[in-house]
């Protein structure tokens, strides 16, 4: 690897930037995260069934080793790794252990009458199993009798087969329980955008970056994601209305609904006879994402805000502990009432000041150089942006409103990155005479014009070396004065890739079975009209029955104008074909376990009709693959 391949140090300009940062200053931060522990993983490694490795805290011994922040990384955002880098199982109270710092997520352990009653078992099977088998190490083994997810994001949900199985679910032994909405939305919000959503999300979490100060550091919300791909077991009951109170393997807990704040299916809960109240996630120890990077639906900021107003009005006067779904506890009711109203306030104020200056007619990129974040909420680790950031957060507030598009005719159909690109090196003089310009600001520190100018010549000609390299050392800089580590770990990700290229295409990964599993054939379907080639459906004009018999279901699927689209209920007489199979042989085949013409064969799929309509649709689909160009053509 050559050195303008190599990782750079922090330039004198980014050393004085970071030097002018003061990070929170709350010692009881340090405290809180390590209060409790009994004990860590051996080895601090995780491995799958096939020996893989799925995590490993070793990676990260550079920042528990202590010291003052590396010159390549924002002091405020060294702090909090620190802080997420204690690993371990940990006592939050007599009957709550957690497992923290082998996943970006909490699993907690609460002691029931029989078992334990698991809340949100992490990401994976692995390092959920290795989680439950080390607090069974240390506190003897107890059957897990209920499995509670918070809310619809697979690092709550996606370990639950490392804790139980679906044939204990299904025997009784263990309930499974969550928000209602919690299936639709798991299994919904990663489908239609699911290839570029995952693609986007190395740039979010970057798990392809090396641990190190000039590289991965933390998550944000933890330490780092594991590797692995998330299971599921649906729910056996759904929580309908805020106030519903059940009993738990003797344990009384009351529920409030959240919906659209953090995940648009999420719930708190309040365990009204020891005082402890779970705020899942919509409470962190860092400002959250309002919209993640890698792309979801807009989440309300305002909506946020009233449920944790909610939260304090319910249950803060009667809690003593309190505890989230990452990061750490808070202890004492003073303290943790104090973190929700900054919490709440946090979320209202980035709301109430967006808009205030969106109505004045500011655009998102004036209204982010505009807004700061003020002083009450920057002493504080839990209102930084460690994950969410300011700038960001203020523009999705304003596309949740206004939508992207600013006002301004001249950004209302701009022409695309290459087209511009080309345009704009030809205006500046040429490649060299644009790479000469972007040097001066390199030179000055001016990385943010750097990335700006520097970006039109790589997309105009992605073969300039020089361009990717400067464009790479610029956005590398940035990166190391963040604060935020999505944006660190987006800039380092962007640096890497100018530099060595991205991942080499491949197909996407059949998505994992036990989310297709719990998809509904109305999800399956839409999963497949968005790989429709348009450009080979023109004349196309026809429709399949389908009868899913394990289900009773009825569908038509047909080709319409070059779309395809899917009615429910019933048949079509005039159909080319009728099509009978149950609903787990079309998942098998749509997971390319089979194939139609195997289970053709098989006896499990019959045709009554013509079969060659089935190519006429399924012929049609697109090809996705992984490792698609971001910072290049």
């Amino acid at each position: 690897m050559s050195n303008n391949e190599q990782p750079k140090q922090a330039s004198a300009h980014t050393k004085a930037k970071n030097s002018t940062v003061t990070p929170p200053s709350d010692a009881g931060d340090f405290d809180r995260a390590k209060r409790g522990f009994i004990a860590s993983l051996p080895t601090g490694r995780i491995t799958d069934a096939a020996g893989r490795m799925v995590a490993d805290v070793n990676r990260y011994d550079f920042i528990r080793a202590g010291g003052p922040a590396p010159e390549t990384v924002n002091p405020s955002l060294w702090r909090h790794a620190q802080l997420n880098a204690h690993h371990g199982l940990f006592e939050v109270a007599d009957g709550v252990w957690q497992v923290r710092g082998y996943d970006i997520s909490n699993i907690t352990f609460i002691k029931g009458t029989e078992g334990w009653v698991v809340i949100d078992p992490l990401t994976t099977e692995a390092t959920a199993r290795a989680s439950y088998d080390l607090i069974t190490a240390q506190l003897g083994h107890r059957p897990v009798t209920a499995v509670i997810y918070t809310h619809s994001h697979a690092d709550h949900f996606g370990g639950v087969l490392g804790v139980t199985t679906q044939a204990e679910v299904d025997a009784g032994k263990c309930r499974v329980i969550a928000p209602i909405g919690f299936l639709h939305e798991t299994v919904g919000e990663n489908v239609i955008a699911g290839p570029a959503m995952g693609r986007r999300a190395t740039y979010q979490f970057g798990p392809l970056l090396p641990a190190g100060p000039t590289g991965h550091v933390d998550c944000g919300l933890g330490n780092s994601v594991p590797l692995g791909p998330p299971g599921l077991i649906a729910p056996t009951e759904d929580i309908t209305f805020t106030g519903e109170e059940l009993l738990v393997d003797g344990v009384r807990v009351i529920f409030q609904l959240t919906p659209e704040t953090e995940a648009p299916a999420e719930m708190n809960f309040f365990f009204p006879d020891h005082g402890w109240l779970c705020m899942a996630e919509n409470c962190s120890h860092t400002m959250h994402n309002l919209v993640p990077i890698r792309g979801a639906l807009v989440r309300n900021s305002l909506k946020w805000s009233k449920y944790i107003d909610e939260s304090i009005e319910l249950f803060a006067a009667d809690t003593k502990i309190l505890f989230t779904s990452h990061n750490w506890p808070r202890w004492g009711n003073e303290d943790l009432h104090q973190f929700l109203i900054q919490q709440r306030d946090l979320y209202k104020w980035i709301h109430d000041q967006t808009m205030r200056l969106a109505n004045q007619g500011f655009t998102p990129l004036e209204i982010a150089a505009t807004l700061e974040l003020p002083d009450e909420f920057k002493a504080n680790d839990h209102t930084s942006g460690y994950y969410g950031d300011l700038v960001h957060n203020s523009k999705a507030v304003y596309q949740r409103y206004l939508s992207w598009y600013d006002g301004n005719p001249s950004n209302l159909n701009k022409l695309p990155p290459t087209e511009v690109g080309k345009r704009y090196v030809d205006l500046a003089g040429g490649a060299d005479a644009l790479i000469a310009k972007a040097q001066k600001a390199f030179d000055e520190g001016d990385y943010r014009w750097v990335t700006e100018l520097l970006n039109h010549l790589v997309f105009a000609d992605p073969t300039n070396t020089s361009a990717r390299h400067l464009q790479a050392d610029a956005l590398e800089q940035l990166g190391y004065q963040a604060e935020s580590s999505t944006f660190r770990n987006a800039y380092l990700m962007g640096a890497q890739e100018l530099r060595l290229g991205p991942p080499a295409p491949a197909p996407i990964a059949v998505r994992n079975r036990g989310l297709l599993l719990a998809m509904t054939i109305e999800q399956l379907f839409d999963s497949l009209s968005v790989r429709m080639k348009s450009e080979e459906l023109g004349g196309v004009s026809l429709c399949v029955n389908w009868h899913f018999t394990d289900i009773d279901e009825k569908w038509i699927l047909g080709i319409s104008n070059r779309t395809l689209y899917a009615t429910p209920g019933r048949h079509e007489k005039s159909a080319a074909a009728t099509i009978t199979l149950t609903r787990l042989t079309m998942l098998d085949v749509v997971t390319q376990a089979t194939t139609f013409v195997d289970q053709i064969t098989a006896g499990t799929i019959s045709i009554d009709g013509d079969a060659s309509a089935l190519l006429e649709i399924f012929g049609k689909l697109d090809t996705i693959t992984t490792g698609f160009a971001i910072v290049e053509p």
